[in-house]
């Protein structure tokens, strides 16, 4: 059985597959939300099988499943192609990782290269207030915070990623930050002009919210202060949606003490493979 693109007609079943897991779809349920199925839209996304469609993959930028079973892993390793348009594969660790290796079986260095493989990232998710008391300094960044918001930005992203994001020119990545802030998703410590705590909404649709891009200052860490933080940035999330929710590197122990501390537990394993 083959995959095939899917129209604006089949709106209401990739909905509905979204909705079996609100947390894990939550990036695709938010491509839904911006039109990605209408014509001319960036990205797509296949449907399996075409007659009868029971799993989801988004190709744009990044490849993005949503399955319940790897049946359709083999259709979903020929809809991709022998040339790799995409950064990233991020989805479901059982099967993301499997996925990636057939893609390299199937078509090679294109997909087999990787600038890094996570593999074991803990998704949590918190539908009630933060156990700790939040950071009353807290509040979302307003274009008066722009530049040194970005700077923030842009060093979250180094750490976070490997790669500098101004590489090519500052342009997307300054349009993205700034559309965060107008959109009224970055939030964040200000402190003598000068942002030293942020973390921003990311992808959003139905009662599901998730939090991405948490940095503190180098200068602050080890102080405990990130928890209270944090705290202060779910709380401004779960005021407009039921479940806050953000995924982490299983490495970084000290983040997943953090966010067990405000109150996130896990709730499912993604893995990334970044090219």
């Amino acid at each position: 059985m083959s995959a095939r693109i899917l129209t604006s007609w089949d709106a209401a079943t990739a909905r509905r597959l979204v909705a079996a897991d609100p947390v894990a779809n939550v990036f695709v349920g938010s491509r839904l939300d911006a039109g990605v199925l209408n014509p001319g839209s960036p990205g797509m996304i296949w449907g399996w099988p075409g007659d009868d469609v029971a799993a989801l993959l988004h190709v744009g930028a990044n490849l993005v499943p949503v399955v319940t079973d790897a049946e359709p892993l083999p259709a979903f390793v020929e809809a991709a192609g022998r040339y790799r348009t995409f950064q990233s594969i991020v989805g479901p660790s059982w099967f993301t990782l499997p996925f990636w290796r057939a893609l390299g079986e199937r078509w090679g260095k294109a997909y087999s290269r990787t600038r890094e493989v996570r593999p074991r990232q803990p998704v949590m998710a918190i539908t009630e207030g933060p156990r700790i008391a939040a950071d009353t300094r807290v509040r979302p960044i307003t274009p008066a915070d722009f530049e040194s918001y970005f700077a923030a930005s842009v060093a979250m992203y180094t750490e976070e990623v490997g790669a500098d994001p101004l590489v090519g020119g500052d342009g997307s990545y300054r349009a993205y930050c700034r559309w965060l802030v107008d959109a009224g998703r970055a939030f964040g410590i200000v402190q003598d002009g000068r942002v030293v705590f942020k973390s921003d909404i990311g992808a959003c649709s139905g009662p599901v919210a998730q939090i991405q891009g948490v940095w503190l200052d180098p200068s602050l860490r080890g102080r405990g202060l990130s928890e209270a933080a944090v705290a202060g940035v779910t709380e401004y999330v779960l005021a407009d949606y039921p479940t806050a929710c953000l995924y982490v590197n299983d490495f970084n122990t000290r983040a997943i003490r953090c966010y067990e501390r405000v109150g996130f537990d896990q709730v499912g394993e993604f893995a990334t493979v970044l090219f």
